[in-house]
């Protein structure tokens, strides 16, 4: 029943905007996309931005269930308020960007929620560790200028130390917390 519910809400989705019914792969539109972290430190609200990061998402609307993401976050371009938070960040007790460069995220199953809302059941790959993740997002389709793009939010807690973000003095839970907030807000446009 909820793969018939599924298949019926993309469908339609898809098929109200005159796309083809066939597998869709959308690109991330970067201009118009926020990828944010939120932390804290001492108490004190902090954020940053990922920014050029590379993503496509395959859409089946027969199929839903197989949907796929590739994802790719250049840590180095980490956008912060401070040079010298940005150097802690990259630094080898943090995201270590030197020895790895990109966090990634993959997902290759789909499990429709409600009309609008889903699941991507997928695995977080960060200083070359990868654990599993349930992504939960709201997808809506919309036109621009004309054509047809996909605007996808959400928002997921992960904790830094279970990938190793954080050792030697950054390891303290005390002055940075585990979790970190991760807010999406980004748009696709099809290939």
């Amino acid at each position: 029943m909820r793969t018939l519910i599924s298949r019926a809400a993309l469908s339609s989705l898809l098929l109200f905007i005159g796309l083809p019914t066939q597998a869709a792969e959308w690109s991330l539109v970067p201009a118009e996309s926020r990828v944010v972290f939120k932390y804290s430190y001492e108490g004190t609200p902090y954020e940053g931005q990922f920014q050029n990061i590379d993503a496509t998402f395959d859409i089946d609307s027969e199929r839903p269930g197989s949907c796929n993401f590739a994802v790719t976050i250049p840590i180095a371009d980490i956008s912060v308020d401070s040079p010298e938070v940005l150097d802690y960040l990259l630094d080898i007790e943090l995201f270590d960007v030197d020895q790895f460069p990109t966090a990634t995220f993959a997902a290759e199953n789909c499990t429709l929620e409600s009309m609008n809302s889903f699941v991507a059941d997928g695995t977080l790959t960060i200083r070359d560790v990868t654990k599993p993740m349930q992504f939960p997002f709201e997808f809506e389709v919309e036109m621009a200028d004309g054509q047809p793009r996909f605007h996808l939010t959400s928002s997921v807690t992960i904790q830094r130390l279970e990938f190793g973000v954080g050792q030697g003095y950054w390891a303290n839970t005390a002055a940075i917390p585990n979790d970190v907030e991760i807010e999406i807000d980004v748009y696709a446009a099809p290939q």
